[in-house]
């Protein structure tokens, strides 16, 4: 397979993997905005020649946008092998690149943010673990940070401490850093707000905000009433189903 690395010079002409369109879809645009200035944080995406959901994104761990202490660590943000694709080895493809990647900028090993079982959004802690990834660190209600150390040398990074959410209606955390919460965001606060309910909808901007955001997960985390809900960006009918549900209880 022949891969193609997403630059400053080139991103405008290429796709995203994720959401396969044109440049005036928000969706693109929104992403390819976030991406544009992260490349000089160090972030490589690097995806497949052929269009379709076959790509990994990563960035020194210090730039990641998630609550974590990793030093010299580098941070897998996406890794996403589907479709077509699977079955061929491309994802051991992509992961050897981050990895030899890691090494050459000389790094400490890899970190991904998983969970214990597979679920949407989060990294397979099956096939990471076969990869030789261990659990580094845990965080409510379950999520788990996962680390590849280089050499045994390295020191286990951890998550930071979250910070906490208010207490009355919808609190959503949201980042530009995947395409859908573009499309997404807005159509759930409309729907909030035509039904009279209390939603409070926060961007996060900055790798720093992101460091002191209140969960792992920054770039979707839907809370009720300061408890937590999903990390899943819903749709318009699985978020009405959600909140009807909530409303009634």
């Amino acid at each position: 397979m022949e891969y193609i690395q997403l630059t400053k010079e080139n991103i405008e002409a290429e796709h995203i993997c994720c959401a396969i369109s044109n440049n005036r879809d928000p969706q693109v645009a929104s992403k390819k905005a976030w991406l544009n200035e992260r490349f000089d944080d160090g972030l490589v995406f690097l995806r497949a020649k052929e269009r379709g959901k076959c790509f990994i994104e990563y960035i020194p761990a210090e730039k990641a946008w998630l609550p974590v202490r990793a030093d010299n660590y580098m941070h897998v943000d996406c890794f996403w092998v589907s479709g077509s694709f699977k079955g061929h080895g491309y994802a051991d493809e992509l992961l050897s690149r981050c990895i030899a990647d890691a090494k050459d900028k000389g790094k400490s090993g890899l970190t991904v943010l998983s969970s214990p079982k597979k679920m949407p959004f989060l990294s397979d802690p099956k096939y990471l673990a076969h990869k030789g990834f261990q659990v580094a660190d845990t965080a409510q209600p379950y999520f788990t940070l996962l680390y590849l150390p280089f050499d045994d040398s390295a020191e286990k990074p951890c998550f930071l401490p979250c910070s906490q959410v208010n207490k009355e209606g919808f609190d959503l955390y949201y980042t530009a850093q995947c395409p859908y919460t573009a499309k997404y965001v807005p159509l759930l606060k409309k729907i909030a707000d035509e039904k009279g309910v209390p939603m409070t909808v926060t961007q996060i901007t900055s790798a720093e905000q992101a460091k002191k955001a209140p969960l792992p997960f920054t770039i979707f985390s839907l809370f009720y009433n300061g408890e937590f809900i999903t990390h899943e960006i819903l749709s318009e009918k699985k978020f009405t189903e959600i909140l009807t549900k909530l409303i009634q209880e």
